[in-house]
């Protein structure tokens, strides 16, 4: 065999320290990939080394991941150094490797005697996939992966279920969780025995020591917005583009963003970045973003590429371009070294879709040292209240913030 496998110090010594029910934790470009595959090479006879040694009769391995890395492939290039591939004419060994993403996770609730790669946590709380999970774990050997492993101590209850550190959920609830009183809906008001969690979550972590030789610089570049239209939207909660009444919160904030979205000097903002920058990432929320951002003059010799839910185009090779992507559609499951900028020309309300765009261009192998992102937003009250949720490393709440407006939704007025 020819020397095939390369790893780095950090990630020999993560494998040294995981462990079956382990969780991987490292930041987006930290190759919690290529470490995860390097402990099932291990676990399955490989010899970590520079020198391939054949694994001995290897388990059948299951990947669950988001749709999206399964769909653009990304774990078939992760697997190939370890001879490894979805298709068994390609796989050396006869183990059968399954890349599946978490919306088809019930199907493999009956496998059993095989090795499971969780990869991005999305077993929080306690919900249809969870159960799955729990069903998945009692029966096999597994790994989870995450750059975000949870928000709060609820986030990990189903990787301590499925360790056996407590019996079920109701036993882990009254045991930890104090509830507000006189509330419509549930909630958590405090936790107890913290330190006893504590212990529990320090036994499954595994933080890789990965030092990043990048240096990330945020930009936030504050753009204008039409005041009297926004206070109208405010005032009267009329859709002005579809005359009718706004029906919720959602639709409510969907207004405000898209008066503060579509003002000209935020597309004047971009621009100047580009004169500075020619070849850059440029992530955007909706649809009219996209018809802005297409219909503009970007200089003579710029090439203009996209990635949406409709197409993905490949990254152009021109010394001058601008890549187009939707968050939804393109925050991960691919990687870009050909620039050293993204620009958000608007907020996503999730920090973690926020932190793994931000990973698109901060990889190992970049030439750049220096990255620049820019944030484009304006001193509106919806921006402020989204920017405000991201940097505490919260979600932003659509509903939340119309009622803070006093918004009531049709549906609540009488």
């Amino acid at each position: 065999m020819s020397e095939l496998i390369s790893l780095r110090p950090y990630q020999m010594e993560a494998i040294g320290r995981m462990h079956n029910g382990c969780i991987l934790c490292g930041g987006v470009g930290s190759g919690k990939s290529r470490t995860a595959l390097g402990y099932f090479y291990a676990q399955n006879g490989g010899v970590l080394g520079s020198t391939y040694v054949e694994m001995k009769n290897p388990q059948d391995l299951y990947i669950i991941t988001t749709a999206q890395k399964r769909d653009t492939k990304e774990w078939e290039g992760e697997l190939a150094p370890f001879l490894l591939s979805t298709h068994p004419e390609a796989n050396y060994y006869k183990n059968k490797v399954v890349v599946d993403s978490w919306n088809n996770i019930k199907k493999y609730v009956d496998i059993s005697g095989a090795f499971f790669l969780f990869d991005e946590q999305h077993v929080i709380r306690y919900g249809a996939w969870t159960k799955a999970f729990l069903k998945i774990t009692k029966q096999n050997q597994w790994i989870l992966l995450t750059a975000t492993p949870g928000d709060c101590w609820e986030d990990y209850a189903p990787v301590f279920l499925a360790n056996g550190f407590y019996k079920n959920i109701t036993q882990f609830r009254s045991e930890h969780l104090v509830y507000a009183q006189r509330v419509k809906y549930p909630k958590v008001e405090r936790y107890i025995n913290v330190r006893r969690l504590e212990r529990l979550r320090d036994r499954l972590l595994v933080d890789m020591d990965f030092h990043r030789e990048t240096v990330q610089h945020h930009m936030d570049i504050f753009t204008g917005y039409d005041r009297i239209l926004y206070k109208s939207i405010v005032k009267d909660r009329w859709d002005i583009w579809n005359n009718k009444p706004l029906e919720n919160g959602s639709a409510y904030c969907y207004a405000l963003r898209k008066i503060v979205n579509s003002d000209e000097t935020r597309q004047t903002a971009l621009l100047e970045i580009l004169e500075k920058h020619p070849r850059a990432i440029v992530f955007y929320n909706f649809n009219y973003e996209r018809d802005i951002l297409k219909g503009l003059d970007y200089g003579k010799g710029t090439d203009i590429a996209e990635w949406n839910g409709y197409q993905h185009q490949p990254i152009p090779d021109s010394e001058r371009w601008v890549y187009l992507v939707q968050y939804t559609a393109g925050s991960e499951g691919w990687n870009c070294i050909k620039t050293d900028t993204i620009v958000f020309f608007s907020q996503n309300y999730s920090w973690r879709v926020l932190e793994q765009a931000c990973g698109r261009i901060d990889r190992m192998n970049t030439p750049y040292t220096d990255l620049y992102f820019y944030h484009l937003k304006s001193h509106s009250s919806i921006d402020l209240s989204i920017a405000r949720s991201l940097k505490e490393k919260k979600d932003f709440n659509a509903s939340r913030f119309a009622r803070s407006q006093n918004f009531i939704p049709r549906s609540e007025a009488t």
